[in-house]
């Protein structure tokens, strides 16, 4: 089982950064979202698999993120020059307590089941953070 911190540490840190902006409608504070990108290969042998669980997310899974904050999740797929197929997810988070939200996502048994059938489609970067599943990728550029 993954811990919390294992595939989501780094991305406490990022909220440190993240300000307020007021909401308009309701004149009270509304966290601005904190954007990340994640890179993890999949196996090829794994690769149709991993498209099919994809293309039907469980329900319980897609609540588990939303209770946790998450917004905006996408994951793209690319196979690069080295022949290896890349997936790259993108996510915002919104909350204000990411380590709770991202312990209680981790603690769901819908998302552990999901996980049990995702993680042996995917091979983890070697450079990544000790613990992480999922390895960071920098922001270089944003449209505002």
């Amino acid at each position: 089982m993954k811990t919390a911190q294992g595939l989501w540490i780094d991305l406490l840190l990022a909220c440190c950064c993240a300000g307020l902006a007021v909401n308009a409608a309701a004149g009270e504070p509304e966290k601005k979202p904190v954007r990340f990108g994640k890179v993890i290969e999949v196996k090829a042998e794994k690769l149709d698999e991993y498209k099919r669980l994809h293309a039907n997310c469980w329900a319980e899974v897609e609540r588990a993120m939303d209770e946790a904050h998450i917004r905006n999740m996408a994951i793209y797929l690319r196979k690069l020059p080295d022949g290896k197929h890349y997936l790259f997810m993108y996510f915002e988070y919104i909350g204000q307590d990411l380590d709770g939200d991202m312990k209680k996502m981790a603690e769901d048994p819908a998302v552990q089941r999901w996980w049990k059938q995702t993680d042996p489609c995917q091979q983890p970067l070697p450079d990544r953070k000790p613990g992480d599943w999922w390895a960071d990728m920098e922001e270089v550029y944003h449209q505002q």
